[in-house]
C-alpha cells in the first residue's frame, strides 16, 4: 500500500504537469485561432486532452485518499506526512538478495515451519524429512538472478515440479506407543502437505526472481521510450507553430508521452515491489 501510494502520488503529480502543458498549448492554439492561423477544429482538438486530463487528476486525487486511508486504518492512526512518500523516487529500495542466496533460507517461511510442526506432531524426524524433500540448492546467481538449479526444479515449458523424494532412512518415529497411533493415512496427509508447502515456497522464490531478471531491461527500455516519444513532441509542437504541420500531430505526440510516462512509472512500482515480494516470499529476509 506504501509503494501503491508513491505511485499515485507520482501519477497525480505527473497529471498536474502534464495540464499545464496542455493548458500553455491549448492558449496557444487560442490564440492563432484568434487572428485565424489555428482551426475550430484544432482548438477543440486541443481542449479534448485538457479535459481528459482534468478527470484523471481527479481520480489520482480520490486514489491518494483512499492510499492513505488504508495506511491509516493499517497503522491505527493518522500517519505523519513526513513518512509518507512523495513518489517513487523518494522511496528507498530493499537491499538486493544475496548472491549465491541458498534455499536453506526458505526454511523460514511461515507455511514451511507450519507443516513441519504438523511433521513434529506425527512423530516424524525433521531431519530425515528436510534431506528427503527439501532441495539444497543456491537459489540465485552471482548477478542476483534465478540459478539453473532453481529452474531446473520444474520442467521446462509445462512448469511442473521436478524433484523426486530421496527418502534414506526412516522420516517417522515408531519407537512410542503415541507414535504408533498415528495412522499411515495422517502420516501421508502431512507429508503431503510438507512437499506441497516446498513446491509452493521453490515456485515463489522462482518467480519472484523471474521478474528481477528482466524488469530492470523493460525499465531502461521504456525509459528510453518515453524519451523519443518526449523529442517527438517537441519537434511537432515546433513544426506546428512554425505553420509546417498541423495541431494532430501535436496531439498524438503528447498523448502518447502522457501514456508511456503512465508506463513508465507503474514499471518502477512492479521493480519496487517485486523487490519487497523477494523478501516476503523467502519468509521475511535473510542474512
Amino acid at each position: 500500500m506504501y509503494l501503491t501510494l508513491a505511485a499515485d502520488r507520482e501519477n497525480l503529480k505527473l497529471a498536474q504537469s502534464t495540464l499545464e502543458t496542455q493548458q500553455a498549448a491549448y492558449s496557444l492554439v487560442q490564440k492563432r485561432y484568434d487572428v485565424g492561423l489555428a482551426t475550430g477544429l484544432d482548438l477543440r482538438r486541443a481542449q479534448t486532452p485538457l479535459d481528459a486530463t482534468r478527470v484523471d487528476i481527479g481520480r489520482y486525487r480520490q486514489m491518494v485518499a483512499q492510499d492513505q486511508n488504508a495506511l491509516n486504518l493499517l497503522a491505527g492512526s493518522p500517519t505523519p506526512e513526513e513518512f509518507l512518500p512523495v513518489d517513487l523516487s523518494s522511496v528507498t529500495p530493499p537491499k538486493e538478495i544475496s548472491p549465491g542466496l541458498s534455499s536453506e533460507a526458505l526454511l523460514r517461511r511461515p507455511d514451511i515451519v507450519a507443516a513441519e510442526h504438523r511433521l513434529k506432531g506425527a512423530y516424524a524426524f525433521i531431519g530425515a524429512a528436510r534431506a528427503a524433500f527439501f532441495p539444497r540448492i543456491s537459489l540465485t546467481t552471482s548477478i542476483g538472478t534465478a540459478s539453473d538449479d532453481l529452474s531446473g526444479l520444474f520442467k521446462s515449458g509445462s512448469g511442473t515440479w521436478n524433484f523426486a523424494p530421496q527418502i534414506a532412512i526412516p522420516i517417522f518415529d515408531a519407537r512410542t506407543w503415541a507414535a504408533l497411533r498415528v495412522s499411515k493415512a495422517d502420516r501421508e496427509i502431512v507429508l503431503t502437505q510438507y512437499e506441497k508447502a516446498i513446491q509452493t515456497a521453490f515456485r515463489d522464490i522462482a518467480d519472484a526472481l523471474a521478474v528481477q531478471g528482466t524488469v530492470d531491461q523493460r525499465v531502461s527500455a521504456q525509459q528510453s521510450l518515453v524519451n523519443a516519444v518526449a523529442e517527438t513532441y517537441r519537434l511537432s509542437n515546433k513544426r506546428y507553430t512554425k505553420g509546417i504541420d498541423s495541431y494532430l500531430s501535436v496531439l498524438d505526440a503528447q498523448r502518447s508521452l502522457y501514456a508511456q510516462q503512465q508506463v513508465l512509472i507503474a514499471l518502477r512500482l512492479a521493480k519496487l515491489s517485486n523487490q519487497v515480494r523477494l523478501y516476503a516470499v523467502l519468509g521475511g529476509g535473510a542474512e
